[in-house]
């Protein structure tokens, strides 16, 4: 009995400090910002309701208006591709494009949006146990507010996954476990929240929230895949439900998110749930309205954990890609009598053939572009060029591997970041991998999270840290 006595000491202290440093934190912060970013513990974590506006901070700091914008996951178009005429530079020394500024982030895969001058995160402050949604300064890094809520989330693999989605005056976020918060994006007015596990009875998925919240005609397109609610259109300035497309076959959230599509007269949301990949209508038609199922397929399913967004290839084309052995396939819309319906143009079924683990393929000047995932043999990290017929271009070489990181398309240029922060530039070419410049930029571990382009201004993570590098060609320089 005194063995067990002795041993439940060390116990019970630790309950005691645990129970110390929960009151402590429920005290509230000052009003002045403070960084309270460390790695994660290894408490439990409590079952707890969002107490929305939660709580706000505001430093005071001046924000310049920058040229530039990436406002949402994927850009402006909502294709890896930044369309802004800033020339970028095409070569560095070994120690990289000059680093504007550096913040600590908490551990996860968050990544940056950036309007008018301010960059948007949506953090995970792991002492407050709080989702944090941050405001910096594009120019120099400067936080201007920060507003979050209490919400207990233990480390699964990282915590955040999501990038905010941003147009005037409205920010909206999407939290790890499903919570979704929209806030006025200039001095970070609390508007409305949403619980889609308590409102639609949402399945937070394995690792988290994925999916990035996508604002388009006033609205916050959500597919919460709960039990009766496949997809929703929340109106930005009151934040209730426009619109709800219906889950016939009870699909689970994926990690993909969920991508608009212009076909025909047609505009629609395109998303890929557990079960399959579907098109909601936008609009109201002739013979629909607004969150009607238009089309949907049942045979493109990627069993272990569905990530890339669907990838409208033009002409009524979809291209659909996964991890876990799924490969990839290339659907085609056709309408016939108001009717839309899809056909396989081609399939294929091995990852070394073609497939995408994490990051989402990048279609560029009639080819596809992207990094084959883990389980492609002898291919597996390399970047791949594939034409529209899905034949390989090229490969990258057993030289230059990606693994898991990021890659978009600025200025003519691939630029790709590999598992531990080193940096990529290459041509953008369908004739060959033509890399011009590598350097590592970040002292690395995981760096998977999304990268932002504005202005010339990269902004890179990796676990723990949040990178603004500048990427602008001098006048005059040929380089």
């Amino acid at each position: 009995m005194r063995a067990i006595l002795i041993r439940a000491i060390p116990v019970l202290l630790a309950a005691a400090a645990a129970l110390g440093i929960v009151f402590w934190l429920r005290a509230g912060p000052g009003a002045v910002i403070e960084e309270r970013l460390p790695v994660p513990s290894t408490r439990p974590v409590e079952k707890e309701e969002v107490a929305w506006p939660g709580q706000f901070a505001k430093s005071g700091a001046e924000v310049p208006d920058l040229a530039g914008s990436w406002p949402c996951f994927r850009g402006p178009g909502h294709d890896g591709i930044s369309h802004e005429e800033t020339p970028l530079v095409r070569s560095c020394g070994p120690e990289g494009p000059k680093p504007l500024w550096s913040v600590p982030v908490g551990i996860g895969y968050g990544a940056a949006a950036v309007r008018n001058g301010r960059v948007y995160i949506l953090d995970y402050d792991e002492a407050r146990q709080a989702d944090t949604l941050r405001c910096l300064s594009l120019a120099d890094g400067k936080e201007l507010w920060r507003r979050w809520y209490r919400i207990p989330i233990a480390s699964s693999h990282g915590i955040t996954r999501t990038i905010p989605a941003v147009v005037e005056p409205y920010v909206v976020t999407m939290g790890p476990k499903c919570h979704v918060m929209c806030a006025d994006s200039g001095d970070g007015e609390f508007l409305w929240g949403l619980d889609l596990v308590k409102e639609y009875g949402t399945t937070v998925p394995q690792w988290y929230t994925g999916q990035c919240p996508l604002i388009d005609a006033g609205r916050a397109i959500l597919a919460p895949a709960g039990k009766d609610v496949l997809m929703v259109g929340i109106d930005l300035a009151t934040g209730k439900p426009v619109w709800t497309a219906p889950n016939r076959h009870g699909w689970k959230m994926t990690h993909s998110s969920v991508i608009p599509m212009d076909f025909n007269d047609h505009h629609m949301y395109v998303y890929c749930g557990s079960g399959g990949v579907v098109g909601v209508a936008g609009y109201d038609g002739d013979n629909y309205k607004a969150g009607d199922i238009l089309w949907e397929r049942e045979d493109w399913r990627v069993n272990f954990a569905s990530v890339p967004s669907p990838v409208p290839i033009g002409d009524g084309r979809i291209l659909l890609s996964g991890g876990y052995g799924t490969g990839s396939m290339m659907i085609h819309l056709k309408e016939e009598g108001g009717r839309i319906t899809s056909e396989v143009v081609w399939r294929l079924e091995k990852s070394k053939e073609f497939g995408s683990e994490q990051q989402t393929p990048v279609f560029f000047n009639g080819h596809i572009f992207a990094v084959l995932p883990g389980d492609a043999g002898a291919l597996a990290g390399q970047m791949i060029c594939l034409d529209l017929d899905g034949r390989h271009v090229w490969t990258s070489g057993p030289q230059h591997r990606f693994g898991l990181g990021p890659y978009m398309i600025a200025d003519g240029m691939i630029l790709a970041m590999d598992d531990n922060g080193r940096l990529t530039l290459a041509e953008a070419s369908s004739v060959a991998f033509k890399p011009l410049a590598e350097a590592q930029v970040l002292d690395g571990h995981e760096t998977w999270g999304p990268m932002a382009l504005a202005g010339g201004r990269l902004i890179v993570r990796d676990l723990q840290h949040m990178v603004c590098l500048d990427l602008r060609k001098e006048p005059g320089d040929g380089k």
